[in-house]
Order: structure tokens, then sequence, then C-alpha cells
């Protein structure tokens, strides 16, 4: 055997046992998580009231992330880069539990543990540069998520003032009017008068008070009405993806698994008629691709297109309402990404963009497979009977 063969030999040796070992790293997604809930549950304040759904949150997508940055080869750097995951954990951290910073960050932290104890039970070594891309990916999804984080936070406290200086100004100013004219000598019948005024406007303002508490426990703007129904969403992927084939054939592929859980069906399909129109708008010429699982209680629906990668800066402003980004051959998002994510929020899910010019661009779908018990009862349409 020549010196040659012998090296294409052990190239080949390489990328088989490069390969494999990429292959054990995703095997292990069930593994990591089971043990992270578990711990999750144990340490963080708080975790133990959460519901699988909602602790679970977008950790699926960035395992998924971190294992393809420490496949050799892949151009993803870390489980955050050209993604924002980590910002959308920290969203939905903040609009759908009373969790701090610290708890978002403790989180993270047992990430990371329970990444190196499963690696070790399955056999994997981590590697000094495989220790370099987790650390990495863990340090910076805490930023971006506690960025995110306090960014809401930020947002509720703005709208308590708002709430304070504008909607309750007006009966205080009836109360403070009423109160200072019973202080006067007032004959009878007119103190009975302004007391019923001031008892009025006081449980008008006990009213406002109570909206805006409830609002801000639920830490939403106006979200949309569902009509919850039972389905199997795979059905709904494959109709929406067939009515894309009937104009353009073969140009949406659907791959997955069958998942029957509780969903607003019309929104859903509304959302995955945006993300399809987005992906052939701003894609290239091959097939649009459309993967639907779930894992821990979460639907994940994922809508990749090739082609021209989302700027880092628009991708941090991609969900905002009528955004125009001029420079794009396809200007404009319009209000369809917005409703995406209205759609998910409503769900008590969210939606992360993921998008490089190296593997195109994946919008990712993440919501509870049962979303009733995240849906409040005014969100609800009431049944007839």
């Amino acid at each position: 055997m020549s010196i040659a063969t012998d090296h294409q030999a052990d190239r080949q040796a390489g990328a088989r046992h490069s390969l494999q070992r990429a292959q054990r790293i995703f095997a292990m997604r069930d593994a990591v998580l089971s043990v992270w809930e578990q711990r999750v549950r144990a340490n963080v304040r708080g975790a133990d009231e959460l519901l699988t759904p909602i602790l679970t949150n977008t950790l699926p997508a960035f395992f998924d992330n971190l294992a393809e940055a420490l496949t050799p080869g892949h151009p993803r750097e870390n489980a955050t880069s050209n993604s924002n995951v980590p910002a959308v954990h920290g969203n939905e951290r903040a609009r759908m539990t009373n969790y701090g910073p610290e708890q978002v960050i403790q989180e993270y932290q047992i990430f990371r543990d329970c990444f190196a104890a499963v690696a070790h039970d399955s056999g994997l070594t981590l590697r000094s540069k495989d220790w370099h891309v987790l650390n990495e990916s863990i340090d910076v999804g805490i930023r971006e998520s506690i960025r995110e984080f306090t960014s809401m936070h930020e947002g509720f406290r703005r709208r308590i003032a708002a709430g304070l200086s504008h909607d309750m100004r007006n009966p205080l100013a009836v109360i403070s009017t009423s109160a200072q004219l019973l202080l006067r000598q007032a004959d009878p019948e007119r103190v009975v008068l302004l007391a019923h005024k001031i008892a009025e406007y006081s449980k008008r303002l006990d009213s406002m008070i109570e909206e805006l508490l409830d609002s801000l426990s639920y830490h939403r703007g106006q979200r949309l009405p569902l009509a919850l129904s039972q389905f199997d969403v795979l059905s709904v992927v494959h109709a929406v993806a067939g009515q894309v084939n009937l104009q353009r054939p073969g140009k949406c592929q659907v791959s997955g698994q069958a998942v029957i859980g509780w969903w607003c069906e019309n929104s859903l399909r509304r959302a995955l008629e945006n993300l399809l129109g987005n992906a052939i708008k701003y894609g290239d010429d091959t097939p649009v691709s459309v993967h639907v699982e779930a894992t821990h209680e979460r639907l994940i629906i994922n809508v990749h297109n090739s082609g021209p990668a989302i700027a880092p800066e628009q991708a941090e402003r991609i969900f905002d309402y009528l955004r125009r980004e001029n420079d794009s051959p396809a200007p404009g998002w319009g209000i369809g990404l917005p409703f995406v994510q209205n759609v998910a929020e409503s769900h008590g899910g969210s939606i992360a963009v993921d998008s490089a010019p190296e593997t195109g661009t994946s919008f990712i779908f993440d919501v509870p497979v049962d979303c009733r018990p995240f849906v409040r009862p005014a969100d609800v349409p009431k049944s007839d009977n």
C-alpha cells in the first residue's frame, strides 16, 4: 500500500470517527434534557412550580445548536452564533415565569454540568476545544438571555408607569376633588352624593389596578383569541405545504413525526402560511423544508430555506410590526412575522430565528404540545353549552 493510500485511508477513518462522534452527541439530547430538568427542579427556586413544556423552553434548540458547533467542519462556532435562541429563552422566562436573573443564569450553569455528565456517562470524552465551545456557548447564552430578560422587565415597568400616569389619573382626580368638597361644610344630600362618587371611582381605580397587575402577571401585550381543539399538527403542515406545491411543485418538503396536541388550528395554519411564504420569498431556488417533532412536551416546527442570510442587525428587529429593510432584494417583513410571534406567544411558546450564509435560515416555532394550561380563560371562546 502506498503512502498516499495510507493517508487516504487515515482521512476516511478520521471522517467516520468524526461522524460517529457527532451522532453520539446528537443522541444525548433527551438524556441531557431529562437530567437537566431533574436538577433544575431540585435546585432552582421556582422551577418546581413550572409545567414541563414551560421549563424545557428553548433548550432543545440550544442543544441542537451546541451539537452542531461540536461537529468538526460545521460552520457554527458555538450554540449562540447566528441564532437568537438564547434571547428567546430570556424573553419567555420573563413572560412565563416568576424568575429573576439569578435563576436564568443558574439554568445555563446546570445545563453545562448536565451536558458534561451525560457525555461522561456515555463514554464520550470532551476535549479541550469541546470545552471551549461549551463554555463559550454557556457564557454568551447567559449574556443574551439576561439582556432580553432585563429588556422585557424594563418594558413591564414602563407599562406600569404609563398606566399610573395616564389611565388612573382621571379617577384619582375625581376622588381627590370629591374629598376636598367633603372637607367643606356641605349639606347632607351633597355629602351622600360625594361619598357615592368616591366609592364609585375607588372601585373603578381598583379594577384598573387589577387589570394592570393581571396583564403584568402574564407579561403580554394584545393576545390572539384562540379556539382550541385537539388535532395532528403534521396533517396541517402537509395541507399548507400541499397548497404551496400546487403552485410550485416540489417547492416544499415536509418531514418529521405526527404530533397530536391542543392548539388553535386556524391561527397555527396562518402562522405556517406566513413562515412558508417568507421562506419562499427570501430563499433561493432550492426547496423549503419543514420538520415537525415533539420533545419534552414541546412541539417544534422548523421551517428552513437556503439563500441569503438575515443580517444580525435585522434579526434583532425582524419581529417588529411593519419593519422595512429597504436594502433587501425583497423589502418589507410587514406584519407576517409579528403575527407568527403573536401566535406562538399566545400559545405559551416562542419563535426563534437562526440564519447564516453557510447554513441558510431557519425559523423555529416552539410551543407546548398541550397549550391549555398556558392560555388564559378569557382567550378561549366560550362554548354554546
